[in-house]
């Protein structure tokens, strides 16, 4: 990333058509006054998503839209790590959804996550451990990206709780809390707003850490 940040202007795309993460960026974008519209308002197709790591597949998705447009987009790739299963599903996190006929199935991968967490004796909360990671790319049209990381830390549960957010949502309690992401209202997951210390999820952390650099937030250090 640069010393000097180039501008962005006002317009922004949001390279994403999942419309979960669509709801997300919305609510997280609105303090700022950005005009931000996804990448289906512009009826752009999905890119291949054929990096290895977030910050690969969160470049390819942010770039096409920012090429297509010729505006700045920003794009995230986020994913499910699970440490008992050597970091999987990681970025193929999507990918353990998909059925033979094509669409995806989020109980199905729920379902998949903890057959593998039996099948190496991971029934101890201790061995269940994990984390939510997600990456916000910042592409320009000519190439120029940036970079921001956020990770939630948490653990595994079984059988799933909730039915808010998405994905694998419901089986994911983060380190402090009792309630897993399924069961948390859209401001208790990722409402972080400017002034607030910390943010909770991962795509709200990875904002934050945007939003210091870009929209001139100021941190705010949490009490101890």
């Amino acid at each position: 990333m640069a010393d000097t940040l180039r501008p962005i202007g006002n317009r922004i795309v949001v390279a994403s058509h999942n419309a979960g993460k669509l709801r997300e960026f919305a609510d997280l974008i609105a303090p700022f006054g950005l005009e931000a519209k996804s990448a289906a308002d512009y009826n752009l197709p999905e890119p291949d998503e054929t990096g290895t790591t977030f910050e690969q597949n969160a470049l390819i998705k942010a770039l096409a839209a920012a090429k297509a447009t010729g505006l700045p987009a920003m794009s995230d790739d986020s994913g499910l790590c699970v440490d008992a299963l050597g970091g999987e599903p990681g970025v193929y996190t999507a990918n353990w959804a998909e059925t033979e006929d094509g669409t995806r199935d989020f109980g199905l991968a729920m379902r998949k996550v903890e057959d593998r967490l039996q099948a190496v004796d991971a029934s101890d909360p201790d061995k269940r451990t994990g984390r939510f990671v997600a990456v916000i790319c910042l592409a320009f049209p000519d190439g120029e990206a940036e970079y921001y990381r956020g990770e939630a830390e948490g653990k595994l549960i079984w059988p799933p709780r909730g039915d808010t957010g998405f994905g694998y949502d419901p089986v994911f309690v983060p380190n402090g809390f009792e309630l897993s992401f399924g069961e948390m209202t859209a401001e208790e997951k990722h409402g972080w707003k400017p002034g607030q210390a910390d943010a909770l999820s991962h795509r709200a952390r990875a904002f934050q850490k945007f939003a210091h650099a870009r929209l001139g937030v100021v941190p705010v250090v949490s009490a101890e």
